[in-house]
């Protein structure tokens, strides 16, 4: 990181990140073109998860290359000044970088999708087995993680 006075080094700042974001930003590449999506995602404190159907661009790339880059940012607006040049943007934001592999065991799918959902309500489902099998989960093992502050 280019300027260390922004860098978040506090384990418990980039958990809070974590827990408050909802998207993050995937980050792959097959035969040198990059390609970003967000995704929904879920946090177990040592690897994310994501679901999709079971095939598409993106799965279609993580099987070629499992390597990807990955961000979260909590947008706090901008910190305007009287010269233009000198906007920023407010920001939390935890970048990093992971491997990818697709999970089938349907216990473990189906305990991801509740950790997924519990992002977004407090109501519990059960997923008929055709959905089930129809939704492909993936783990990011992550391989190195950072958090960065700015403007606030």
């Amino acid at each position: 990181m280019r300027r260390d006075e922004r860098e978040i080094t506090d384990p418990q700042e980039i958990e809070k990140i974590i827990q408050a974001g909802k998207v993050m930003y995937l980050a792959l590449s097959s035969d040198d073109v990059p390609f970003v999506v967000p995704v929904f995602y879920a946090w177990d404190g040592e690897a994310f998860y994501f679901h999709s159907a079971r095939s598409g661009t993106k799965i279609n790339i993580l099987k070629k290359n499992n390597k990807v880059s990955f961000a979260i940012s909590l947008d706090h607006g901008v910190v305007e000044d009287e010269k233009i040049c000198d906007f920023e943007a407010r920001h939390r934001t935890v970048i990093g970088f992971g491997e990818a592999e697709f999970i089938e065991d349907m216990q473990e799918k189906s305990a991801v999708l509740d950790r997924i959902v519990a992002g977004f309500t407090d109501q519990k489902f059960e997923y008929p087995q055709a959905n089930l099998k129809a939704t492909l989960v993936t783990r990011i093992n992550v391989l190195s993680i950072k958090g960065k502050s700015h403007g606030l």
